[in-house]
């Protein structure tokens, strides 16, 4: 995983909802699509960015393509951010 490719996909605001639809789950593009007032190539753009960065995963089936969250990626994000948290002797 890149962390500069991470970042730059999770600065964007529309990313961040697209990842917050599929927190519930696979997506299809259209199904994205319906929740943003944005041309299909616009979302289209976002979900590959999204994907370039690693923190999509997309699987076929049949004539759609699905988009899911790739948690291991966020794991190793929130592992990352976890060594400024600190622990309790060190805030004494």
């Amino acid at each position: 995983m890149e962390f500069p490719e991470t970042f730059k996909a999770l600065s964007d605001p529309v990313r961040r909802e697209i990842l917050v639809m599929l927190k519930s789950g696979k997506k299809s593009a259209g199904e994205i699509s319906k929740e943003f007032d944005m041309t299909g190539a616009t979302i289209s753009y976002h979900i590959s960015q999204l994907k370039k960065a690693g923190l999509v995963l997309e699987t076929k089936y049949k004539n759609f393509i699905y988009y899911e969250i790739n948690v291991s990626v966020f794991e190793e994000v929130m592992l990352w951010f976890s060594q400024f948290r600190g622990n309790e002797d060190e805030k004494r």
